[in-house]
Formats: C-alpha cells, structure tokens, sequence
C-alpha cells in the first residue's frame, strides 16, 4: 500500500494516508514536489507528457516530473529519486517556493490536491533521457518564450499545477541557482 503524507495549508505533516484515497472523493490535502529541470543558459525547459495509464491528467503535458515524497525524505531527495525513475536522469535539485492547489481531472478520475515544493535544475540539452513508458508518453526541450506562448494558445493541454508553477518560477527567477527565495 502507497502512502502519502496529509498535510495542512502551511505544509506541515500531519499523518500518512493512502495514495488513492488522497487522489479520490474531495481529495485530501498532501505533500507533493514538482521538478523543472532547463538548459544550463536557462533558454530551454524539459518537460514530459503523461502516460496514458496515468490515474489522474493523463496525456496532458507538464513539467519535468513530480511526485510525492516518501516519509523522511527531503524534497531534494525525493525529486532526484524520480528524475531517476521517470526520466533516466540524475540532476542536482535545489527549492523553490511552494504552493497549494486543487484540481479535479478532467475525465472523473480523480483530484489533485497537494502543497507542492518546486524543485529546480540545470542539465545540458544532450543528456540521454531514457523515459520510463508507464510514466511518460513523450518528452522534449522547448524554448521558455514558445511555451509560454503555447500554454496561452492552448491551456487545456497543459496540467494545471504546471500553470501556477512555471509561472512562479519565471517570475521569482526560481530557475537559477542563488535566485530569489
């Protein structure tokens, strides 16, 4: 059985739950990260398209990886674990802001309802990324302008804590190592 850690709106733990009761009904509040990992001029962003066989948002395009922290596991820890798992990556990862939101998926399978902690990187655009098929359906390396403009053309494609999240990385300058915090 999966666990995830409920927590309240200021990201303090509260108690482990199961994944799938957190993921379904109204959802309960529960620690995630996301991981935006760019190019090292910070030009390009890599992000993924969900799998198919993914419960919730399933072919909807989004940040690099994310996930939930297993217990005791710093966010670092647990962002560099994935990017491993998901991706075939390894990429040192340093904090972000973080946030809380709630979205329902789109096909009645469930909601997300998480207080995320964004994680950054830098990796060079040439790395092998081998991508797990279970997790992700297609990956690439875009230029930040073009997908910004995309995400406004076409906002339905994009998952929506992947909207609140680049946003405030772009914003607060997040994606450099030593920027605001």
């Amino acid at each position: 059985m999966r666990t995830v850690t409920r927590t309240n709106e200021r990201g303090e733990t509260m108690e482990e739950v199961e994944i799938v009761h957190a993921h379904t009904g109204e959802g309960t509040l529960h620690l995630a990260f996301s991981v935006y990992v760019f190019t090292p001029d910070h030009k390009k962003f890599l992000m993924q398209r969900r799998a198919k066989g993914k419960m919730l948002f399933a072919g909807f395009w989004a940040n690099t990886c994310c996930s939930h922290p297993f217990p005791n596991e710093t966010p670092e820890q647990a962002g560099e674990r994935r990017l491993k798992e998901e991706l075939g990556i390894e990429c040192s990862l340093h904090q972000g802001t973080s946030f809380v939101y709630r979205a329902e998926d789109p096909n009645g399978k469930g909601v997300e309802h998480e207080h995320v902690t964004m994680l950054i990187g830098t990796l060079d655009e040439t790395k092998k990324i081998t991508p797990d098929p279970k997790e992700v359906e297609e990956w690439k390396w875009v230029e930040i302008d073009q997908l910004e403009r995309d995400m406004k053309e076409h906002p339905t494609q994009y998952a929506p804590w992947f909207h609140i999240g680049l946003k405030e990385i772009l914003t607060t300058n997040h994606s450099r190592p030593g920027g605001a915090h």
